[in-house]
């Protein structure tokens, strides 16, 4: 057994672990920690498996392929570089199982904020205005990309931030009368944001729209059809992200695109487009590079994260953009980027060794986990504040990619939006009026169908 299939099998462990603990856990936290599993399966066991099995050379526009791995050889050089994700990841799957023993007992409760009757319009709302927003910056061709520093259009780019929460918050809570009606509008949310996902090249949104359907059923209750549904969703999102991306490219693109795969055996292929965007690998080759201390001190990163909640006009100074310093400084030690702009996913594992070895590495995930478990109980909070926070949350991979750097620069960016969403909130319910009342015999039924089937029957579903 070679020194990466051991480091390999380490990480499957802890994964494998993460999922067994996290089936007993009620509600929502479930299924966040299960997509935390499954996203960085993709960084840190598919890709370097792919890589161990076909050794590509590093070629242009191939980010697959490492060059700085194949320079040190592929299976010693991932050997050595997952060496502190598998400490860290077996770190978080101890916090996991903690909070397995701590729930085990514990009974899943009902989102309260389904008896606020002017909620789900507030969603419609926001949804509506995000909508126009993206048209507006797909027409003016100023929809970002992924990667990019700077938005070409700031207040169009918040303007979408509202449609993002909307869309997540409409798959999550709407329920209309009939199953086929509410089945519909899911399917075509879901189709708005996998095209918004090839209009940015990005994968966050279809991801974060899947990960609502998940939300969705935790919060309802789950069946094996639902189980069957999301499974479908993820699968079709993978499948149709390539397929549209290859839609929109151009013919000379294609034929690099075609160039590049053609090193990969033909069943790799289908997956390239999907493996390139899931990067964590590279965040924990640019910190073999770098020794740890040489970035930021804990002190700095405190005050920076705190920085970061601050809006600039107050603040009266720039911000660190964790993101961009990252690609600058570190992955700019072992990689040429002084021609090359670009915000980079640090990865809370990789961030937290570089700043402080691996008591920064525990620090870093203690913060991810202690992020996540907040988020799970905002979304059963009765105010609307907190609730379109843990909406925001679901788009934002903060939890899966991010440091505690780049999650608190997110959650800085919307904590201003959330103040427009509360005056919009404000503003659909003076205008519902007492139309937006429900009576108490009808807030009692709207709750009792959010009750799973095995508990208002006693059957399985």
């Amino acid at each position: 057994m070679t020194a990466a299939v051991s480091e390999l099998l380490a990480i499957a462990g802890a994964l494998v672990t993460m999922v067994a603990a996290a089936i007993v856990i009620p509600g929502v936290a479930r299924v966040l920690l299960i997509a935390q599993a499954l996203y960085w399966a993709m960084s840190y066991l598919a890709r370097p498996v792919v890589l161990l099995w076909v050794q590509p050379e590093p070629r242009f526009g191939d980010n697959v392929a490492d060059p700085r791995l194949a320079a040190l050889g592929y299976d010693p050089g991932i050997a050595m570089v997952l060496r502190p994700i598998v400490f860290g990841l077996w770190v978080y799957a101890g916090f996991v199982v903690a909070l397995a023993l701590w729930m085990r007992h514990r009974r899943r409760r009902n989102p309260a904020i389904t008896e606020d009757p002017n909620f789900v319009p507030t969603l419609c709302v926001l949804y509506c205005l995000g909508a126009l927003g993206r048209l507006a910056m797909v027409a003016t061709g100023t929809a970002g990309k992924a990667g990019e520093v700077e938005s070409t259009s700031p207040v169009l780019t918040f303007v979408t931030m509202l449609g993002t929460v909307g869309a997540i918050g409409l798959i999550v809570f709407l329920r209309l009368a009939g199953t086929r009606a509410t089945t519909a509008a899911i399917g075509l949310l879901l189709a708005g944001e996998l095209l918004w996902t090839v209009a940015v090249e990005s994968k966050t949104p279809i991801m974060g729209a899947a990960l609502a359907i998940g939300v969705r059923f935790a919060l309802g209750g789950w069946t094996r059809t639902k189980v069957v549904a999301i499974l479908l969703v993820s699968i079709m999102g993978v499948g149709g992200f390539g397929w549209l991306q290859s839609l929109k490219a151009s013919g000379e693109v294609k034929v690099d695109a075609a160039v590049t795969d053609s090193a990969y055996p033909s069943g790799v292929r289908p997956m390239l487009s999907v493996l390139r965007r899931f990067d964590l690998l590279e965040a924990a080759t640019d910190v073999y590079y770098t020794p740890p201390g040489s970035w930021l001190s804990p002190a700095q990163v405190a005050e920076n994260a705190a920085k970061s909640l601050i809006p600039v006009q107050l603040l009266g100074g720039p911000k660190l953009r964790s993101g961009t310093a990252w690609a600058a400084d570190v992955r700019g030690a072992s990689v040429d980027m002084s021609q090359v702009s670009v915000s980079l996913a640090e990865g809370g594992i990789s961030e937290g060794y570089l700043i402080g070895s691996y008591p920064g590495i525990v620090a870093g995930v203690g913060f991810t986990f202690l992020l996540l478990v907040a988020w799970a109980r905002a979304m059963y909070s009765r105010h609307i504040a907190l609730v379109v926070l843990g909406l925001a949350l679901i788009e934002l991979p903060v939890i899966f990619e991010r440091g505690i750097l780049g999650s608190m620069e997110m959650l800085g960016k919307y904590l201003q939006a959330v103040v427009l969403m509360w005056f919009i909130y404000l503003l659909v319910g003076w205008y519902r009026g007492p139309r937006g009342q429900v009576p108490p015999h009808r807030s009692s039924e709207r709750a009792e169908s959010l009750v799973p089937v095995t508990q208002r029957t006693g059957q399985w579903a």
